[in-house]
C-alpha cells in the first residue's frame, strides 16, 4: 500500500507541476503556442537527398530564398548562437527553406560552417520554387514578410506537433509582450531571447519525458 502511495505521489506531482506551467503565461518554464497544427513541409528536395519533416523534431525553421552568399552571414549567426548549444539533443534541427537552384551555393555555405562546426547532422535545407516558398510561408500568417528573393533574416521555432512557439501576454514582471520570431541578424536577440526559448522548449520536452515514465512505472508496479 505504502508503495503504491508513493508512486501515485511521484506520478501526480510533475503532472501538476506542468498544469500550472501550461496555464501560466510566458515565464522560464513555459513557452506560449502562437499558432497552432501548422502545415508539414512538403515533400520537397533536400541536400541529402532525404525526407525532412516538422513532425516530432524540435524545428527552427527560417527561408534563405536565392541570395545565399547575402544571407550567409545571418546563417553563421544562428550557428554560432544556437545550434552550437544544442545540437546535441536529440530531435533538434534547424529547416532552411531554400530557393530551388541554389544548391551549390548553399553546399559552398556549407563547407564553411562545417570549419567551425563539426556535427553539421541537424541542418537540413529544403529546396522549392518561389511560389511554393511564398504559400508555406503565407501559411503560417506572420507579421512579417519575405523579401523578394524568398528570403527573411527572421526565423520560428515549431514543436514537435508542429505548433508555432514563442512569447505573447504578459512577462514576468506584468509587461505585455509579442514575439513570434527571432532575428538572425541580431547577435543579441539569438543569445538572449531565443537561446532562452530554445532552452524552455527542451525543459519541456525533459518534464513530458520523465512524466511519461513514471507512467510507465506506475503500470509495470500496478500490473506485478
Amino acid at each position: 500500500m505504502k508503495n503504491k502511495l508513493v508512486l501515485i505521489t511521484l506520478l501526480a506531482l510533475p503532472i501538476l507541476i506542468y498544469l500550472i506551467f501550461a496555464s501560466a503565461t510566458h515565464n522560464s518554464l513555459f513557452l506560449p503556442t502562437i499558432s497552432k497544427n501548422n502545415k508539414e513541409l512538403p515533400n520537397w528536395s533536400s541536400l541529402d537527398a532525404k525526407p525532412v519533416l516538422l513532425a516530432n523534431k524540435m524545428t527552427v525553421l527560417g527561408f534563405l530564398g536565392n541570395d545565399i552568399k547575402s544571407n550567409q552571414g545571418n546563417v553563421f549567426n544562428l550557428n554560432q548562437k544556437i545550434y552550437d548549444k544544442y545540437v546535441g539533443f536529440q530531435d533538434f534541427q534547424i529547416v532552411m527553406v531554400v530557393q530551388d537552384g541554389s544548391q551549390n551555393d548553399v553546399k559552398q555555405m556549407v563547407e564553411k560552417l562545417s570549419g567551425f562546426t563539426e556535427n553539421m547532422t541537424a541542418w537540413k535545407f529544403v529546396f522549392a520554387k518561389p511560389d511554393e516558398i511564398q504559400a508555406y510561408y503565407d501559411s503560417f500568417k506572420l507579421h512579417g514578410k519575405l523579401d523578394a528573393n524568398k528570403a527573411t533574416s527572421e526565423v520560428i521555432i515549431i514543436d514537435k506537433d508542429r505548433n508555432h512557439r514563442g512569447r505573447k501576454g504578459k512577462d514576468k514582471d506584468g509587461n505585455v509582450e509579442y514575439k513570434e520570431s527571432y532575428n538572425t541578424t541580431s547577435a543579441a536577440d539569438l543569445h538572449n531571447d531565443m537561446s532562452d526559448d530554445v532552452k524552455i522548449m527542451l525543459r519541456e520536452y525533459r518534464l513530458a519525458l520523465k512524466r511519461n515514465n513514471k507512467k510507465k512505472d506506475f503500470h509495470l508496479h500496478e500490473s506485478k
